[in-house]
């Protein structure tokens, strides 16, 4: 395989995770500067991303269809592009439980949960950039360390948040919502740790 073939796999990672930066530093703006009237507009700029995450994936597998020869296995460039898809997907998912929960103000402990699922797909993106390297980087390790623990920090804020939600208020409304709005930030930062540990398994194959 040509060099130029091999990277396009490594290239289409990075794009699709890219797409997922800026879907967490959207959602970012959703909730730190909060206006349920500009919520519509801000679902559609998200869909765009999340849309251009899935053309971008949809292009991978129309050319690994045609590939005789991977840079990695088959199976884990399918996985890990799916992965990596998922995190944006599940960033939408979290834009479209305020929407359609139909939140009127935001609990500040939300802030924390997103930003931090924003610093992981910055540091997914990170690692991916180093991927194509992966059999001699000696950074990428870190970034999956990384990655792992910032996953861990969002466990103990859905945690706080959940106990927080149930203790300040008795709206089962409001109780609902936010369950939902928390649960599906957790799966953002789960979903983050899948990137990671799909890296890990190719190096590990590898070496």
């Amino acid at each position: 395989m040509s060099k130029k073939q091999d990277a396009y796999y490594f290239n289409n990672f990075v794009s699709c995770a890219e797409y997922a930066c800026q879907a967490a530093e959207l959602l970012e703006t959703v909730v730190s500067q909060f206006d349920r009237a500009k919520l519509q507009e801000h679902m559609g700029k998200m869909h765009q991303l999340e849309h251009a995450g899935d053309q971008e994936k949809h292009a991978l597998v129309e050319t690994l269809v045609k590939a005789f020869i991977t840079p990695i296995d088959r199976e884990d460039i399918l996985q890990l592009s799916q992965n990596i898809d998922d995190l944006t997907d599940k960033i939408e998912d979290v834009l479209i439980r305020i929407y359609c929960t139909h939140v009127s103000s935001i609990r500040p402990d939300v802030l924390p949960m997103v930003q931090t699922v924003r610093n992981l797909c910055h540091k997914v993106l990170l690692m991916l950039q180093q991927f194509s390297d992966f059999k001699h980087s000696k950074a990428l390790k870190q970034h999956i360390i990384e990655i792992n623990s910032l996953e861990e920090e969002a466990d103990k804020l859905y945690i706080a948040c959940m106990h927080d939600l149930h203790s300040s208020t008795n709206d089962p409304v409001e109780i609902i919502a936010w369950r939902d709005i928390y649960t599906y930030l957790e799966r953002c930062a789960d979903t983050a740790e899948h990137v990671a540990d799909s890296v890990e398994s190719v190096i590990m194959k590898n070496s």
